[in-house]
């Protein structure tokens, strides 16, 4: 059950009178771990008790966790795992760790917290890294077109020991961050709603000369063009009024962030194009991460493996479950409410799209950025490399299947 069902006998209002008694923090990790529908006075008691046992001892290392737009009622609509890990961690390092939660944009947004962190406000943040790839530009590396088969794909790409190399290693060095896990979808075109009482897309061409939302992303922007999508850069804050007014067509995201960012109601059909890396990540400070005693270091990989491995199995069932992205669409789900439209596009029409944007087919227009993220990677070839390991597995494997491994005992 998400929090959302939770905590909907409890006004916005009384959710911070408990969090000003005991904090936000120990509030949201007490309802996080609920079993079931929650009273005021239940949330106040587990909050109590949550509390009690993270402030038993002084601790060692107090960390805040920037959370771009997560708040109470979105945690566990897409599951990105920032809860579970903050959790997690203070419990197995006994508090000698402790998490301050801040979400809701309060301390940064999905553009900032990458810079927060990186200038020591924020120790720890959670957002996607196509937003964070403004000030941490090796994100980009994620963002090549239809590298990705399938979110099963991306998962076995996060676990495997080269991601450490290709991804993680480079990243740390050139921008002072580390990665620790992250979900994982596929971006498509979420239209507004003058489509909806079109009939549901099932061409590609049906988007041609579409105006649509880019995110930070410079690498999504080059497919964007590629597929006359016509990118607009609109920040993530300013999406929902941009597709109610319909002042865009649609936008370039993943199908639980419209249900988590309550853009469901302005979204009528989501297009499953799959054409390049949804990643609603975590990372660390890298300084703050070696200033920790070689122990705790040792816990917080831990941690990120277990929020990993967690994530993985999640996300995939709240995207049936609770966002009603499936065809047929279950009854009760976010988009089944809002009346949101999945369309999947048959393979014929995604090897089209492929061809007409991927490095694969179209490689002039990926060789400045090519070369750029190579050199930052030392000299490997990160396209070339990351698309192998992405076919190690099936392309219509079951993402909740791949096999988690420690990536950085490889």
């Amino acid at each position: 059950m998400g929090l959302t069902n939770k905590l909907s006998r409890i006004s916005r209002r009384d959710l911070f009178r408990v969090a000003g008694t005991y904090g936000m923090s120990s509030t949201l990790l007490a309802a996080g771990s609920f079993g079931g529908a929650m009273s005021l006075a239940n949330l106040a008691s587990a909050a109590e008790s949550t509390y009690e046992r993270r402030f038993s001892k002084p601790a060692k290392h107090t960390l805040k966790f920037g959370a771009s737009g997560f708040n109470a009622r979105n945690l566990l609509i897409e599951r990105a795992g920032a809860l579970e890990f903050a959790r997690d961690l203070e419990a197995r390092t006994d508090g000698e760790i402790r998490i301050e939660f801040i979400g809701d944009n309060q301390i940064c947004g999905q553009l900032s917290c990458v810079e927060k962190t990186q200038q020591g406000i924020v120790d720890i943040y959670a957002a996607s890294t196509q937003n964070s790839a403004g000030g941490a530009p090796y994100l980009n590396v994620l963002d090549y077109a239809f590298m990705f088969p399938g979110r099963a794909s991306q998962y076995h790409f996060l676990y495997h020991p080269k991601s450490q190399e290709i991804l993680r290693d480079p990243l740390e060095k050139r921008h002072g961050l580390k990665f620790l896990f992250s979900h994982c979808e596929l971006r498509g075109i979420q239209l507004g709603l003058k489509y909806k009482d079109a009939p549901a897309i099932t061409k590609l061409e049906q988007l041609f000369g579409t105006k649509n939302r880019v995110t930070g992303t410079q690498l999504g922007r080059i497919a964007m063009n590629a597929l006359n999508l016509n990118p607009v850069p609109v920040a993530w804050e300013e999406t929902l009024d941009g597709l109610k007014q319909g002042l865009i067509d649609g936008a370039e995201t993943w199908a639980s962030a419209v249900a988590y960012a309550n853009m469901a109601p302005v979204v009528s059909q989501s297009v499953d194009l799959k054409f390049f890396c949804g990643t609603e990540h975590t990372s660390m400070s890298a300084k703050v991460f070696d200033g920790l005693e070689g122990y705790l270091q040792d816990a917080v990989m831990e941690s990120a493996y277990w929020a990993q491995a967690h994530v993985q199995a999640a996300n995939e069932a709240a995207l049936v479950k609770t966002v009603g992205f499936s065809d047929p669409q279950l009854p009760g789900t976010v988009f089944a409410e809002h009346g949101v439209r999945p369309a999947f596009l048959p393979d014929s029409e995604i090897r089209m799209a492929e061809e007409m944007c991927s490095p694969e087919f179209q490689p002039q227009l990926w060789e400045q950025w090519r070369d750029r993220l190579n050199k930052w990677a030392g000299g490997i070839d990160t396209y070339q490399e990351i698309y192998t390991i992405a076919r190690e597995v099936d392309k219509d494997m079951k993402p909740e299947n791949v096999e988690p491994r420690r990536w950085w005992k490889g």
